[in-house]
């Protein structure tokens, strides 16, 4: 039996290496499309901006949309957004969201091409995530909504899944108004309907 601290086997080394090499390919695209956003392409010409040959790309990515996705997931993973209060409403949350976004509009544009091509046939990888991403939001929203009413800070009045989907719609809304028109005032738009929704304790 070998020794715990003994060398790895070339099998476990060759899929240690492969792993780092995903990482390293991910890592450089996350900076293209950062500046680039997803500009209608093929997966070929990402691969040459990326600096890797075609079949590494398909090798590790598969598709030109299962690469989308893992840009996306992993650029997410990596916000360095601050921790939010939990007094915070789902309007404020998403104008956190909003500020950062415009310091990587190639991101917003990812995530907008994303959001299109879950709405069509044929793009599993892309249906879901934005379903699951959508889901997770509308729940997490969903449980701060019902928090904020108990405490006075929104409309008792008003169910809080609804509340929870108007605000994700609107900021998706408002986030692709500001792609075609960057004078659209997401943000402020945002904090009209916060105050649409406000309880007593808001508004006191």
């Amino acid at each position: 039996m070998p020794a715990p601290d003994s060398a790895p086997t070339p099998q476990r080394g060759s899929y240690a290496k492969g792993i780092a090499r995903r990482q390293e390919i991910l890592d450089r695209a996350i900076e293209v499309f950062a500046q680039r956003g997803a500009r209608r392409t093929s997966l070929r010409a990402i691969a040459q901006e990326v600096g890797v040959t075609h079949a590494a790309l398909t090798h590790y990515f598969g598709s030109l949309e299962e690469l989308l996705v893992e840009v996306y997931r992993e650029s997410e993973h990596r916000s360095d957004s601050p921790p939010r209060s939990p007094d915070a409403t789902p309007a404020e949350m998403m104008q956190t969201s909003a500020a950062e976004n415009r310091e990587i509009p190639g991101l917003v544009q990812l995530y907008s091409t994303l959001v299109a091509a879950a709405l069509e046939d044929g793009h599993p990888a892309a249906q879901a995530f934005i379903g699951r991403r959508f889901a997770a939001l509308r729940e997490d929203m969903t449980a701060r909504v019902r928090d904020l009413q108990a405490s006075g800070h929104v409309r008792d009045d008003l169910d809080p899944g609804l509340v929870a989907a108007l605000t994700i719609a609107a900021s998706d809304g408002l986030q692709t108004q500001w792609l075609l028109e960057p004078s659209v005032d997401h943000e402020a738009a945002l904090g009209l309907l916060d105050r649409l929704l406000a309880g007593p304790k808001t508004r006191a």
